[in-house]
């Protein structure tokens, strides 16, 4: 008789339609959705920008819950954006508040770009990150999207300071860190600022047309994917000197510079290559071959076979290194195993996107205070070991909507023209 969680792990309910073709998945992923919205919406802070939320999904009490991240602030701008195509009210308020917030919080008057923390005294941490550049161009993009007047401003701030202080050209990537006064703190380079920065270049792209954005996206694709990631076996490389050699024994901040490789990554990579290439009018077929080998490679390799969830790290023999769970790889592989079915046909990626999502509906989805759980343990018990309480909408938010829309963009492009992917709710018609 073979093990309960096993047998849950490995099969999916394959057969039938798609479930994305099916119209009590597509209302169940609205309303999920919709959950999520509202469960941050409490998130507001009157003084500027956003709490942090609890468990319950209250702001935190102290200095945790004052202190604001410029990735908090910029993903928030980012999901209700696409809250206010959706037509959900309220969303256009969360907007205007981060955008003012981005504008008058985090940027530095005095020396240009925006500070990676404060609390309502003024900057906590004022280094200027390539990952939190790469988010205000995002939030920048969305916004613009929404029609937000102050859209345009931001997104000339961002991208002249993007080319003044970040992009090396030469390499065809973006530098790291910098202290205030944009004195190089290290010569490190790493490799997830440049993936977020390609979903922001891919992003400002579609909200202005402007074609460098896109040109700059497929450079780092190559550098990280084509020339790194290849040569790895499809495992996405970390962690960088400033002359773009691989450091194997780099192990730095548990959330965003873990020692190996994170599955997770590669899977957000496979998605963003799909949107690449459909963006570029499917001219290079190497990014849709390297989405599926990426999407492949992870799936064999970081999901625990037996118990089910995606591994947070592994090491370079792909062993687990950090074997908790966290939510975002799980909607990252849900995300890209929607568009990879779109733009494959493979029923493979559909039996991994009911796998996954089903992982999920059972063990990180809070039905009791709403949200996600962002860690679970081996024994997948939820745990707080690098997050607290209840700290993302955006991914969580939008592995429920990537699913919807079609998968030759973004979720804000493709509700921006023309809505959720075949006609929406008429499938119940």
């Amino acid at each position: 008789m073979t093990d309960g969680r096993l047998a849950a792990a490995a099969w999916c309910g394959t057969g039938g339609p798609d479930f994305t073709q099916r119209p009590a998945h597509r209302l169940w992923l609205l309303d999920q959705a919709r959950g999520l919205f509202d469960f941050f919406l409490p998130a507001l802070n009157a003084a500027g920008g956003f709490f942090a939320l609890d468990k319950a999904g209250q702001p935190f009490e102290g200095p945790a819950g004052r202190l604001r991240h410029l990735h908090e602030t910029t993903r928030m701008v980012h999901c209700y954006t696409m809250a206010h195509q959706l037509g959900l009210p309220g969303a256009d308020r969360m907007i205007d508040h981060g955008m003012q917030f981005l504008w008058n919080g985090h940027r530095d008057a005095a020396h240009g770009g925006y500070v990676w923390s404060l609390d309502d005294d003024g900057p906590v941490n004022a280094t200027k990150q390539a990952y939190g550049h790469a988010f205000v161009l995002l939030a920048a993009s969305s916004a613009k999207v929404a029609g937000h007047p102050d859209a345009d401003r931001l997104l000339g701030d961002i991208t002249e300071t993007l080319h003044a202080r970040f992009w090396d050209a030469a390499a065809g990537a973006t530098t790291e860190e910098y202290a205030q006064d944009w004195a190089p703190i290290s010569g490190y380079r790493g490799q997830n600022s440049n993936m977020h920065l390609t979903e922001a270049l891919m992003a400002a792209f579609e909200a202005t047309g402007d074609r460098d954005y896109l040109d700059m996206a497929g450079r780092i694709a190559s550098l990280i994917i084509d020339r790194h990631a290849r040569a790895e076996g499809w495992r996405v490389a970390e962690h960088f000197d400033d002359q773009w050699q691989l450091d194997r024994a780099y192990r730095g901040d548990p959330m965003f510079r873990p020692f190996g490789t994170t599955p997770g990554h590669a899977l957000e990579w496979s998605r963003l290559l799909v949107q690449l290439w459909q963006l570029g009018g499917q001219q290079q077929d190497w990014l849709h071959e390297a989405a599926q080998a990426l999407f492949m490679h992870t799936c064999a390799t970081g999901w625990d076979k037996a118990a089910g969830g995606f591994y947070y790290t592994l090491d370079w023999d792909d062993r687990p290194e950090q074997a908790d769970r966290f939510w975002w790889p799980c909607a990252e592989g849900i995300a890209a195993a929607a568009v990879l079915r779109q733009v494959s046909g493979d029923a493979a990626f559909e039996e991994w996107y009911r796998r996954i999502w089903g992982f999920v509906a059972q063990h990180f989805i809070d039905r009791a205070s709403g949200g996600w759980f962002p860690e679970l343990d081996p024994a997948l018990r939820p745990v707080n070991r690098v997050f607290q309480g209840k700290p993302d909408l955006y991914h969580s938010v939008q592995a429920c909507l990537i699913p919807l829309v079609p998968a030759n963009g973004s979720v804000t492009r493709g509700l921006r023209d023309g809505g959720l992917r075949d006609g929406g709710l008429g499938l119940l018609a």
